[in-house]
């Protein structure tokens, strides 16, 4: 796994997850990210995940190629935050299944935790998102794009939210 600096603004918070965890992991560190390309709903996904309803998450291949990166690998640690970059818990990836739009199953689905949780409403909110994502890419979306589905599991929180 490539490493990768760890920002500033989220410096603070990876040293409580490294010292909770009783090591450095630094050398797992993938990145520091906000779900969506809106307000409301980076911050209602984040909420999802720390309320363990959100278990997963898609990202469109072309966008991350497009912009020098590649889906994280099993094992790899990121900070999800809100909007405004406030860290709210770190994940880990479990496995990674690269699919055409087309194929990705109602498991995936319910397991995303978004909306209803149904294939009908994820195929409709991700067609539009990677529909944005194909228009700031130069791209055409089609049903055959490939699609990054990441299953994940919290294993730190902010204190305030920590049980």
């Amino acid at each position: 796994m490539r490493r990768r600096p760890i920002p500033p603004a989220i410096a603070p918070f990876w040293d409580g997850f490294c010292a909770e965890v009783g090591e450095d992991r630094s050398d797992r560190f993938f990145e520091a990210f906000h779900f969506d390309d809106n307000e409301a709903d980076a911050n209602a996904l984040a909420e999802l995940v720390l309320a363990g309803v959100k278990r997963a998450t898609a990202s469109l291949v072309w966008s991350l190629e497009d912009a020098g990166g590649s889906p994280p690998e099993p094992g790899a640690l990121s900070v999800v935050t809100c909007w405004d970059g406030t860290p709210v818990c770190v994940i880990e990836t479990l496995d990674v299944e690269i699919l055409p739009f087309e194929q990705v199953g109602a498991g995936f689905a319910a397991t995303e935790g978004e909306g209803d949780g149904s294939l009908e409403y994820w195929r409709r909110v991700h067609w539009a998102y990677f529909g944005r994502e194909c228009e700031r890419a130069g791209r055409t979306p089609s049903q055959a794009m490939p699609v990054a589905c990441e299953r994940f599991r919290v294993v730190y929180r902010r204190q305030a939210d920590a049980s």
